[in-house]
């Protein structure tokens, strides 16, 4: 695929992840994920708390809950119960992976990451990169 008609196509699916993100239950963030393989997008997720639980994702002082789950984790998840592998996909996502969520993707095998803003904490794309995953920022026009 040209340069060009991959921009055009991470642009896509960034703008897909933040759509998605719009289904968190989070109040101070919305991040959403999808991971693509072979243009086709084998798996989403959003960030929230795990199934079963209270939606709500913040405490009374309004300090995520520590049980939340980040969107790329749970795309992740949702992947590993299916029959498809994340094994050299792209994974988009609204906000860089903190070092937890960069561990599980570098260990599922995604060798490219497209994301739009970037977390407080670079360690994980420092991470990333030193796991030879792939890295474009790619912020919202």
């Amino acid at each position: 695929m040209t340069e060009k008609k991959q921009l055009k196509y991470d642009k896509a699916y960034l703008k897909m992840a933040l759509e998605w993100g719009k289904l968190s239950h989070c109040k101070r963030k919305q991040v959403g994920a999808l991971i693509v393989k072979d243009r086709m997008i084998i798996s989403d997720g959003f960030n929230g708390t795990p199934t079963g639980f209270d939606n709500c994702c913040e405490d009374e002082s309004g300090a995520t809950k520590w049980e939340v789950l980040h969107a790329e984790a749970n795309a992740i998840l949702k992947v590993a119960s299916s029959t498809q592998s994340a094994k050299e996909a792209t994974l988009y996502i609204t906000l860089s992976p903190c070092t937890q969520c960069s561990k599980l993707i570098h260990q599922a095998g995604i060798k490219r990451v497209v994301y739009a803003n970037a977390y407080k904490d670079p360690s994980g794309l420092d991470f990333l990169k030193k796991a030879g995953v792939s890295l474009t920022y790619l912020p919202y026009e």
